[in-house]
Order: C-alpha cells, then structure tokens, then sequence
C-alpha cells in the first residue's frame, strides 16, 4: 500500500487586505506536519501554488524549505513531490532542484521534452510500496502555460478552444507515454487547472486557461487512474468522479472561503483500489462574519465586534478576521472609514465588508427601453446612475448639488 497526503494552493506570503498571514501558514504547516507523522504516510503531494507570487519573500522560501527539512527529519523515507501552479515562479522554484533530490523532493516547474518527446525521467516518479503491494507510479504534471502546450491551430474548424483542445493532446500524451512504461500498474496524476464541475472561491481563484474556455472537462482524465489530484481550486471537492480530486487550500484565503472545511486528502492506494479521507485541519485564526446572515445597521457593528468577546490582550497576528455585513437606506460615501475607525477600538482585523441596499422602485428596477442620449435629459440620466449605485432614487440636496454642477458645465462650454 502507498499512502499518499495530498496537497496543494497553500499560497506562501499572502496577505489579506494587508495584514499578514505568516503566522497562519507556520501554524497549518506544523498542523501538516504533524498528521503526516502520525498516520505515516509514504508521500506528500504539493500541487501548485506554493508560493503566491511570482517574487516570494525570503520569509515564504524560508518557510518553505523548514518544512521540508522537518519533513525529512520525522520521516525519512517519504517523498515529496511539488509542482509549480499558476502563482509560482516555475524556474525559482526548480533552481534547486538537485539539492533537494538528497531530501527525497521532487520539484517539477515546467514541461520537459527530450529529443521532442516527453520526459518521462522528469515527470514520471515511481512509490516503492512498503508491504509489498504495487508500486504507485505519480505523472507529475505542473500548470500548462502556453509554451508547454502542443502547437496550437486556431485555424481548425473542430468545435471549443483550440487551447482546451491542445490541453486535452498533452495530456492524452503524457498519460499514453507513462502506461507504455508502467503498463497497468496504479497511476495517480496531477493537474494544477480547473476542471468543469468544480465550485470556485468568487474573486480568490484566477482564470487561468485561455483561448475562450476557462474550465475543462473530467474526461480528460481516464477511469483507469488511481487517483488525480488537483490544484487551483480552494474548496476541497471531488469532480465527475470521487477519485477526482481538489485538496483544497490549508485555511481561508479570502472572505468568501470561511465556510469552506479547509484540509487535506489522505489518499491510500492498494491492489484492491484507493480510498480517500478528506482530514481537516485545525483553523489558525478565526474569520467571521457579521451578522452570520443577512446585514446589520452601521450603529450595531460596535456591539457585535463587543459581543465576540475576544480577549483584548491577543496578538495582532492572532486576531480574528471579520468581513462587515451593513444595510444602507441611504449613501454612505464615509463608510469604510467609519467601519475602519470602530473595528480599530477592537482586537480584530477587518478584512473589507459587504453592503445590502433595499431593492430598486419598479421604475427603476425596470428601465424604459435604450434611447438615443439625445432624447434623455442629463437630470434623468443622474437619477439612473443614482439608482443604479445606491439602490435609492436620489433627494433634493443630491439633484439640487447636480444642477450646479451641470450649469457650471454648460456655463464653461459656453
């Protein structure tokens, strides 16, 4: 049996509306640490998105290599295998590459080609059971940009991107080159993309595949596979089939992962076929939501920040998120430095809000049909725009403010 902790998108470096997460990544890392000791796993998948950048700190490579070296330490014999995803620069990351081949890490960046072919020696990496059971055999396979791809003909008249279609070809090519060498023998896959089907985290996770289709499909993986195991996507998931994988980021990213059970797959292969555990990890610092659903007045945010009754004495770095939830009836051009100012008497850290305004009046939710710009007075134009960003009409201060403004203007052009 192989037994393999499946990883990925941890996002060394990343800050969040500028507050550092270092502290957070050291805590989810030892957290890893920690379950790989304990339940002795053979090997650890890092699938892309190490880093956050393409330029990462010396503190993020710093963090990076300790938990590898600690790694090795508790477990000498594992292997360890990262890909660079979209996030990572490709070249830094594989510039060591012989040096961590003594800890047992293999760093896969870019695609390598030898005498035109795919090479194998680079990405194929062999799992020597310990029980005696198959040999679990990884095609290590990083993020596809454009100079990994297979020509591209744009010219062909077959139906969907001619870039989807070339991503299809190298891996129906990568795939077919590593069952000529293995035959039959257990074979997991990584792809650091997204697949159709799988749940994105709005705003965290960028559109990576280009040529007019962002997500491809699941067949691209064939069923005879153990096992796939995908990055891109911070949601821990399964897509098209339960062997089909994303492991999902160590923790929140973004406001709109905080729900999410953030963990890792623990992914055991045998003769008889693989299982999988999804196994969260401890949360290192708290995010929440105020309210939990639906908005609230600006003037109760002062006592729902009160009401979480965090102790005052906690550090910055261990201070809980909160994202703002507020109802406006009316403009509130100074909100955010009114939400800033009475988050700042508390031992949080506000990471942005969210506003909830009341619906439009039916005339103008439901605009008259597109004229000629001619035909519409600027003082209704105003009032749309209005509408269109406060969800209220405007009040006689705001159309009294815009006729200033409109007959300065005409007296300047005239």
């Amino acid at each position: 049996m192989i037994r393999l902790l499946h990883t990925a998108d941890w996002h060394l470096g990343q800050s969040l509306m500028g507050w550092s997460r270092e502290v957070e990544h050291e805590t989810a890392l030892a957290a890893l640490l920690d379950l790989a000791e304990a339940r002795a796993i053979d090997a650890l998948l890092v699938v892309g998105d190490v880093f956050d950048t393409q330029n990462p700190s010396e503190k993020a490579e710093a963090l990076f290599f300790r938990t590898l070296v600690e790694l090795r330490r508790r477990l000498p014999h594992v292997a360890v295998i990262v890909l660079a995803g979209n996030h990572d620069p490709a070249g830094r990351i594989e510039a060591p590459r012989p040096l961590l081949a003594e800890l047992g890490v293999h760093v896969v960046g870019r695609v390598r080609r030898r005498d035109g072919r795919f090479d194998l020696d680079r990405h194929l990496i062999r799992l020597a059971a310990r029980d005696g059971g198959p040999d679990v055999h990884v095609l290590a396979l990083p993020y596809l940009g454009p100079a990994s791809l297979p020509p591209i003909d744009r010219r062909a008249e077959e139906p969907g991107s001619p870039v989807a279609r070339a991503v299809a070809a190298f891996h129906e090519e990568a795939i077919a080159a590593a069952r000529a060498r293995i035959g039959d023998a257990p074979l997991v896959v990584t792809g650091h993309l997204a697949v159709a089907g799988g749940l994105e985290s709005e705003g965290a996770e960028r559109r990576i595949l280009v040529g007019g289709e962002h997500a491809l499909p699941p067949e691209l993986f064939p069923a005879d596979l153990a096992y796939v195991a995908l990055g891109h996507l911070h949601r821990p998931q399964a897509v098209g089939r339960p062997t089909v994988r994303y492991s999902g980021s160590l923790f929140p990213l973004s406001a709109t992962e905080r729900d999410y059970d953030h963990g890792v797959g623990l992914v055991e292969i045998d003769a008889t076929g693989t299982r999988i555990e999804h196994v969260s990890l401890p949360r290192p610092v708290e995010f929440r939501r105020l309210p939990a659903r639906g908005a609230m007045a600006l003037s109760e945010f002062d006592a729902a920040l009160a009401a979480l009754g965090v102790d005052p004495t906690t550090p910055l770095e261990r201070r809980p998120f909160v994202q703002a939830a507020i109802r406006l009836d009316a403009p509130a051009p100074g909100l955010k430095a009114d939400l800033d100012r009475i988050a700042s008497a508390h031992p949080v850290r506000l990471v942005g809000h969210v506003v909830e305004r009341p619906a439009l009046p039916d005339a103008v939710a439901e605009p008259p049909p597109v004229l000629d710009l001619a035909d519409i007075a600027p003082e209704e134009l105003f009032a749309r725009a209005f509408a269109e960003a406060h969800g209220l009409a405007p009040d006689a201060r705001h159309c009294d403010a815009f006729a200033d403004l409109l007959e300065t203007v005409r007296h300047t052009e005239g």
